[in-house]
């Protein structure tokens, strides 16, 4: 299911940035209850577009930075950051573009689109004219992990935003992003661990992962531990600072404990984090 909450961070993680975390708590439970539904009174002020490899997500917030409108399409039409299926990517934009418009009465004309840091700016550059094919004239690019940080506003952090075919840190020290790296592994390889495990197609593992993960747990804990040693890999200077999980391939039961354990670190989920980047993507405009 599509917005599905895992929130099982203890409260003895809500520590030096417990307020930060409760705000960001807020922000997106705000944006599960404008899923699919415009938020009375709020004003459209800036839309961002995540062109995952699983989900297509639409966030538009309004003049404060709170979710107005939030819209998914499940798409595969990107992978590894890399359009793959441009006719689809578009296909997806135009009617979440279509359906914004609609359910808020404006016009989308300006919209923010996020890739992973490790992808090169010239296939970035295919996130953008998927947006400009789906009738956006104005598209403004940036990396998904300075699209996190938006919506989190950490001070102290390590950011992780596991998408669905890759995993990209960024280390922040003062509120200033020090190094941001991406590496393959995301919730595309945890799939496709369910898939060979159940003897399932890849399609039918998604499914049931999104569903029901408690239930396979045990078979998914390989991939799970390969995404923290990624984490690991990517910060080996930055063991003093809390990690933050955003992504839709993060809202695995256990996923918090399993890479806690396997960094020796404290780490941070936030309930419907899928949602973390297009806020984060749609607050970079305001």
């Amino acid at each position: 299911m599509i917005g599905a909450v895992v929130a099982d961070r203890p409260a003895s993680t809500q520590s030096d940035e417990g307020d930060a975390s409760a705000r960001a708590d807020a922000l997106l439970n705000r944006a599960a209850a404008a899923f699919r539904h415009a938020i009375a009174g709020a004003q459209p002020a800036a839309v961002g577009i995540d062109l995952g490899t699983a989900t297509c997500v639409i966030v538009v917030v309004d003049a404060d930075g709170g979710p107005a409108w939030v819209d998914a399409r499940p798409t595969a039409a990107v992978r590894d950051g890399v359009v793959v299926d441009f006719f689809g990517a578009r296909d997806a934009t135009a009617s979440l573009k279509a359906d914004a418009e609609a359910a808020l009465g404006i016009e989308i004309t300006r919209a923010g689109v996020a890739y992973p840091p490790g992808v090169p700016t010239s296939e970035a550059a295919a996130c953008r004219f998927v947006l400009e094919s789906a009738g956006i004239d104005e598209v403004v690019l940036l990396d998904e992990v300075s699209a996190a940080q938006a919506a989190l506003g950490l001070t102290d952090g390590v950011l992780v935003d596991v998408g669905g075919g890759s995993t990209g840190v960024g280390i922040f020290r003062g509120g200033e992003l020090v190094r941001v790296d991406d590496r393959p592994g995301g919730g595309t390889h945890l799939d496709l661990i369910l898939a060979g495990g159940l003897g399932v197609d890849v399609a039918e593992a998604e499914r049931r992962k999104r569903t029901d993960s408690a239930s396979y747990r045990g078979i998914l804990k390989p991939g799970i531990q390969r995404i923290a040693a990624s984490i690991a890999a990517m910060s080996p200077d930055a063991g003093d600072l809390p990690v933050h999980l955003a992504g839709g391939a993060v809202m695995v039961d256990g996923a918090r404990e399993i890479i806690a354990g396997e960094l020796g670190r404290e780490v941070h989920t936030y309930p419907h984090s899928l949602f973390i980047t297009p806020v984060g993507i749609a607050r970079t405009l305001l």
